[in-house]
């Protein structure tokens, strides 16, 4: 791993004339040491002087390239002359909404500036129809200015925030007024997508930027140190954004190693018997998972019924129903269940497409149920747990020890007991019946 990794978040020390080889300065990281290539002279620093900051092109083989464009916004000068516009940072959600460097005095359209101007230039790599041309555009860094307090003084200059590595997403010509003269001038807008860098632990390595300044190195080559997120950006283009997007999920979301049971323990044993036995039996584990259901969602003090399995083919996200009645017996809400059940090897991640199939089944007081063998990808839980939907998540762990629970609890703690039982009676419940009629039943 790199030493020169940048973390969001990360408070740097940005000094004018600072030495690009000690590592810190006043106790903050130095910005100079982590952006600049080892070996490279004064005159090669990666300056964050202004706004927008685009880095000098490189020729590589006979084809010009822009490594960088480093932005740099300054909260607190928002509405001042010298900083009249307000940009906006919403990083948990991996977006932000950013101003160029147009202002009142400035003579000419919105790309007369030099940050504007660069910025119009990387928009149509951006924008690109081909992987080749979004791999020439080039990667936005943003930071904003911030305040720190230092021998009990608040200073104003010389900190920056790391916001993260961006991409455009889109821009537009505005018109903004200057609140001190009232006069109107054109700028330029941006909605920037700020990638998502989990897999790095939330941080950038910079050698990918060093890589990009290399002249000896074509654009392939450049993408060793670059981000999982930019090459999923870079080879799928606008339609990736919602899957490279940062997004701070809460605990809820589950890493693959912890939906999956333990190497030798009585959970592994369990689901590869489970993926074993229902492996081309779709319809008795839909059962299972009905009763998997029925006892997790017992178990929450409301009281769960049993409905139904759906018919073969054509479910379209449903394949089992059910009811739930909150509340106490004299006052209560009954609410539908629909259930999704996929037998599916254990190493195999559902993703979001699939669960958005139950998701858009579900009408106003209806819940879901998503049991599978397998595990539920990362962004399938985010637009889950983000979006909040009602839906309910019972990956292949979590399912053997239910079922392990059921087999000690009515079979002396034989799972095939348990298997077989199923196997035996999913027939007898399936029918036709729409999943409203669950609201009626006894």
């Amino acid at each position: 791993m790199s030493a020169r990794m940048i973390s969001v978040h990360q408070v740097l020390r940005y000094a004018q004339g600072a030495s690009q080889t000690d590592i810190q300065i006043d106790g903050y990281p130095n910005y100079h040491f982590l952006t600049t290539r080892p070996g490279d002279t004064e005159s090669s620093k990666l300056m964050l002087e202004k706004g927008i900051n685009p880095a000098a092109a490189i020729n590589a083989g006979g084809n010009a390239r822009r490594p960088v464009i480093g932005i740099r916004s300054s909260p607190w000068k928002a509405g001042h002359e010298s900083n009249p516009w307000h940009d906006e940072f919403d990083l948990d959600h991996g977006h932000v909404r950013y101003y160029g460097d147009h202002k009142v005095t400035t003579v000419g359209l919105p790309g007369a500036t030099a940050g504007n101007q660069a910025l119009l230039e990387a928009w149509p790599l951006h924008a690109a129809t081909t992987a080749d041309e979004r791999r020439q555009a080039p990667p936005l860094l943003v930071y904003r200015a911030v305040t720190v307090n230092r021998g009990g003084k608040t200073i104003f200059k010389g900190y920056v925030e790391f916001c993260g590595v961006a991409v455009i997403e889109r821009i537009e010509h505005v018109v903004q007024r200057d609140t001190k003269t009232g006069r109107s001038f054109p700028n330029l807008v941006l909605d920037l997508a700020v990638l998502d860098l989990a897999k790095s632990g939330d941080a950038l390595d910079m050698r990918w930027i060093d890589d990009r300044r290399d002249p000896t190195l074509d654009l392939h080559q450049t993408e060793r140190h670059a981000p999982d997120t930019w090459k999923v950006w870079v080879k799928n283009g606008h339609s990736a954004i919602p899957r490279v997007r940062r997004r701070v999920v809460s605990s809820r979301v589950k890493t693959t190693e912890a939906q999956t049971p333990a190497a030798g323990s009585a959970e592994e044993l369990t689901l590869k018997q489970l993926y074993e036995f229902f492996d081309g039996r779709k319809h008795a584990f839909e059962l299972l998972a009905a009763r998997v259901s029925a006892q997790i969602l017992g178990s929450s003090g409301a009281r769960y019924h049993d409905g139904w399995l759906t018919r073969p083919g054509g479910d379209g996200g449903m394949d089992f129903v059910g009811r739930l009645d909150v509340g106490t017996p004299g006052s209560n809400t009954p609410l539908v269940v629909l259930g999704q059940a996929k037998c599916v090897t254990p190493s195999t991640s559902i993703s979001p497409d699939q669960v958005a199939r139950v998701v858009a089944r579900l009408r106003r007081g209806w819940i879901g149920v998503f049991v599978t063998t397998g595990t539920f990808s990362r962004q399938a839980q985010i637009e889950v747990h983000e979006d909040q939907y009602p839906l309910v998540l019972v990956d292949g762990k979590t399912l053997a020890e239910q079922v392990l629970r059921m087999a000690a609890a009515d079979h002396g703690g034989d799972v095939g007991a348990v298997l077989d039982s199923v196997a035996s009676e999913y027939k007898d419940a399936i029918t036709s019946r729409r999943p409203e009629e669950i609201l009626h039943s006894a």
